[in-house]
């Protein structure tokens, strides 16, 4: 199987980034299809309890993954724009020390998510009923964690390059062995929610080593020794790209922690109604991510050639692109919404009503707002793909002072439909600093 290695400095910007675009999006279907149902697993065979278990613990897992991502999110910025510029010596260089400084950091993370595991969960109030379960998915989830960074730095490298086919190809095999494990380890062996963190680690390890074997087949990524030599000039470019994105995501992640905080107050079946909803947030989102994906490589390459006027011209197709797939998305979740929830939601027929009348109302203040969420995703990317992670880190930080405050203040106005709202205030906050910051950019760029 080929690797599809495409430059973007050349041709229809909104052709290139839609077929980019296609293969994240279906990646990205595949990772959800495993993540909903990891969610149905637990929420039917193992009960409402367990459902709320895995809500309880999703915010400190997101927090995890925000951060790796956003590491090698921002080592992959730096790659994009070597290959862009044509320099493949540079290229390697960065490869190998970002290669390093993944696995120095996954052993950082893996103790410190060991650490403050149960600390933070019992800071945030989860109910002694569920807090078991909760900090069991999380240790298993956490001892994976150089697992998960490998997949992301090898997906992010390939996507650096332009090859959005062959993490979607590595996602599909993965999902594929995450739903027979899911099923074989929490039905067949009855290893629980523990059983379903398993399945997950197993199947990035699947997809981190597809995504390795194809990036061995590329050339002009022959990588020597040397090239895996730490310079503190390098490591220093590298960090200011990552950290901030690191950031940015950590303290959205914080963010939501406190949302969850106050969920956990209003007891266990508002607990399992706001995850039903949470797990299907990414695919509400996924389109947008991938987008987002298309932009941080389309911009890198373009700014890595001088080629600025295609940036602007990018930036323009992918708007458009976001806005009607933006609404596509809320009219089917509208429609189809109670359905899809129905598969993560059992119980006796009192409590699968309560559990949906707060799952569906949240789906559909998220869905009608959806445009604004994709705005977000669109300018935040077209930012970092410039090499500037600051003011996307900014908007990380509107993002987190508001869904704070209204999280804390919408529900005396409110009541409990205030938390629902505090997420869509969260993405006005970002969607503020990231378009001034985008046209400033702009105007610097000019």
């Amino acid at each position: 199987m080929a690797v599809h290695v495409k430059n973007m400095t050349t041709g229809k910007p909104g052709k290139l980034i839609l077929a980019f675009s296609l293969s994240l999006v279906a990646g990205n279907v595949f990772q959800q299809l495993y993540t909903v149902v990891d969610t149905m697993v637990v929420g039917k065979y193992l009960g409402v309890s367990a459902l709320a278990a895995l809500g309880a613990s999703d915010w400190l897992n997101w927090l995890m993954l925000g951060v790796i991502q956003g590491l090698t999110q921002g080592f992959g910025i730096r790659m994009a724009q070597e290959f862009g510029a044509g320099r493949m010596e540079e290229l390697k260089k960065s490869v190998g020390s970002a290669a390093v400084l993944s696995m120095l950091s996954a052993v950082v993370l893996v103790a410190a998510g060991q650490l403050f595991a149960r600390p933070v969960l019992t800071l945030l109030q989860t109910p002694q009923e569920i807090i078991g379960y909760s900090l069991l998915y999380l240790r298993i989830m956490f001892a994976g964690v150089p697992i998960v960074m490998l997949y992301n730095l090898l997906a992010c490298i390939l996507r650096s390059m332009g090859d959005s086919r062959t993490p979607l190809n590595a996602m599909i095999v993965a999902s594929v062995i995450n739903i027979v494990l899911d099923y074989l380890f929490v039905l067949g062996f009855e290893w629980g929610i523990a059983g379903a963190a398993a399945a997950t680690l197993i199947a990035q390890a699947v997809s981190g080593v597809f995504c390795f074997y194809h990036i061995k087949k590329i050339a002009f990524l022959k990588l020597s020794r040397t090239d895996f030599h730490l310079q503190r000039e390098l490591c220093a470019k590298l960090f200011m790209l990552g950290l901030p994105m690191a950031f940015q995501n950590g303290i959205i992640a914080i963010g939501g922690m406190i949302v969850q905080f106050v969920v956990n107050r209003y007891g266990v079946i508002f607990i399992a109604g706001f995850t039903a909803t949470n797990k299907l947030y990414g695919l509400l989102e996924i389109a947008g991510t991938s987008y987002g994906y298309a932009m941080v490589t389309y911009v890198g390459q373009n700014l890595g050639a001088g080629r600025y006027d295609r940036i602007k011209s990018g930036m323009r197709a992918a708007m458009g692109i976001a806005m009607a797939t933006s609404a596509f998305i809320a009219v089917c979740m509208l429609v189809f919404g109670k359905y899809l929830l129905g598969l993560f939601i059992s119980g006796t027929p009192e409590v699968v009503e309560q559990t949906m009348r707060i799952a569906y109302f949240y789906l559909a203040v998220m869905s009608v707002c959806l445009p604004v969420l994709y705005v977000l995703h669109v300018t935040r990317s077209a930012l970092q793909g410039m090499g500037n992670t600051i003011l996307p880190m900014m908007s990380g930080v509107a993002e987190f002072v508001m869904r704070t405050l209204s999280v804390i203040f919408l529900p005396m106005l409110l009541g409990e439909a205030g938390i629902f709202f505090a997420e869509i205030a969260a993405w006005l906050g970002a969607d503020v600093v990231l378009v001034i910051s985008y046209f400033t950019q702009m105007k610097k760029l000019a």
